[in-house]
């Protein structure tokens, strides 16, 4: 069994953690590698006690030192991109876990995966659950004409809409191929009606207490349909992350969302 190396982009952060913690019980997987930028000496212990492994600032260098065969990235989309490009230009196939990523961005990372004969896959969210909740919302659309999302996130979450809750409109539209309808104008404040995304209205809540949760609601005459998803730890992103990590070795070019990689695209 070849044995994938992994560097990891935001180590000492809450999800660069998990993904070390869990790199480190995989059989066919081992961390070689930290990048943060919130640096703390030059190295970091394993949580399985089996060593450490070199941390620095510097992605460049940490790439020539380590060789790696994939970088995951779970920071913030203002930094990712400068690290995308470095890690393509040394040819490290990626996986993006960071949220914020706008389609200007979607379009160059297209572009340097492409040119540098890579695999990179970018998903907003890598939980299993919450993919099934768009599968599911994507076969549903096509029975409606009315939905909406509520999603809610920790209060330091940066970007709002969330991503998993515009791929899930947007998807849902082109499930159905066309916008969904908008209620009869009532002269509601457009402020108090969310983000219109594809005619769905998109709600954002923020407050400490919360992780990440997400409810699609749709409209029919008499009744409505619910589907729902709730991240309890962060945990249940990781077995995502690993079969990305696996994918991505296997898969030139962009991946956008874990759907493909799951057989669940033609939903």
């Amino acid at each position: 069994m070849e044995t994938v190396k992994v560097i990891v982009r935001g180590a000492t952060g809450r999800m660069g953690q998990e993904v070390i913690k869990t790199l480190c019980q995989e059989p066919d997987m081992i961390p070689v590698g930290a990048v943060d930028l919130k640096i703390k000496g030059e190295r970091i212990s394993l949580p399985d006690g089996s060593g450490s492994i070199p941390l620095s600032t510097n992605l460049d260098a940490m790439i020539d030192q380590c060789k790696p065969d994939v970088l995951i990235d779970f920071t913030v989309a203002g930094a990712a991109m400068d690290a995308i490009r470095t890690a393509a230009r040394k040819k490290v196939n990626m996986v993006i876990g960071t949220t914020g990523i706008n389609e200007a961005e979607i379009d160059e990372i297209r572009k340097l995966a492409t040119t540098n004969d890579i695999g990179i896959v970018v998903a907003p969210n890598f939980a299993l659950g919450a993919v099934l909740m768009m599968h599911l919302a994507n076969i549903a659309a096509r029975y409606v004409d009315y939905a909406e999302i509520i999603e809610l996130h920790h209060d330091q979450k940066r970007d709002a809409p969330s991503g998993t809750a515009l791929l899930t409109a947007r998807k849902m539209a082109e499930s159905r191929g066309k916008p969904f309808k908008l209620p009869l104008d009532n002269d509601t404040p457009p402020e108090s009606r969310g983000e219109q995304v594809e005619g769905v209205s998109v709600h954002s809540v923020r407050l400490p207490g919360l992780l990440a949760h997400q409810e699609v609601i749709l409209g029919i005459a008499g009744q409505t349909l619910r589907i729902r998803h709730d991240t309890i730890g962060r945990e249940c992103y990781m077995p995502g992350v690993m079969i990305a990590t696996r994918e991505v070795m296997k898969r030139k070019g962009l991946t956008l969302g874990l759907a493909s990689l799951l057989d669940l695209q033609e939903a």
